[in-house]
């Protein structure tokens, strides 16, 4: 009597759990990223620091490959997550088209793809007041910039530490024996980019 191989089932794959992805950009180095989500819920949070017309958003080209059919993007404006109109249809274009929602908090939108046509306006006329204010915000910041400089009192963004107190970092810094970097910055109250900075540290290790 001949025995038959029995036929061994493939493993079942387990249904993806849809997850809140949270994504945060922040214009510069030193900004507090915390509040731009507090008390959402999410899963996990990709922050970008670089300015709103950076092209370099490493991060959200992270989130975007990140996130799957049934997640959603959790943003705090439409003007974090784009640099412009164009910009901020084509982000939630690709995001919906592979069954991720959107949902930007300020705006108190989400947008999953099936959308109604007031819906799709409102992510136009939306996104383009957000570029609009933005721009305005752009234009008040040069004007009083350059009244500033007329009167004589515009010096510059100052740095965030005096030569002496520079030197006496790098003089903790190698006392230390160049460790403990991220301590020490908390501790001079800077971020761990700028402390490298002082440092004259190509890299942030």
């Amino acid at each position: 009597m001949t025995k038959t191989a029995s036929k061994t089932k493939p493993p079942v794959k387990a249904a993806h759990k849809a997850q809140r992805v949270g994504y945060v950009r922040v214009s510069t180095l030193d900004q507090n990223t915390d509040r731009q989500l507090e008390g959402e819920i999410l899963d996990k949070v990709f922050t970008d620091k670089a300015s709103g017309k950076d092209t370099e958003r490493p991060q959200l080209r992270a989130a975007l490959e990140y996130v799957r059919e049934g997640d959603t993007l959790v943003c705090h404006s439409m003007d974090r997550l784009a640099r412009n109109l164009d910009d901020l249809r084509g982000v939630v274009k690709e995001l919906t088209a592979k069954g991720v929602a959107v949902q930007f908090v300020k705006e108190a939108l989400t947008f999953t793809g099936e959308d109604s046509p007031m819906a799709t306006l409102l992510l136009s006329v939306m996104g383009a007041f957000a570029e609009f204010e933005r721009s305005l915000i752009k234009e008040r910041q040069r004007e009083g910039i350059a009244i500033a400089k007329e009167k004589g009192v515009y010096k510059g963004r100052k740095p965030a530490l005096t030569s002496e107190r520079v030197e006496a970092l790098r003089a903790e810094d190698a006392a230390r024996g160049g460790k403990g970097r991220a301590g020490l910055a908390r501790e001079w109250g800077i971020s761990r980019e700028t402390l490298y900075q002082y440092l004259n540290l190509k890299a942030v290790q």
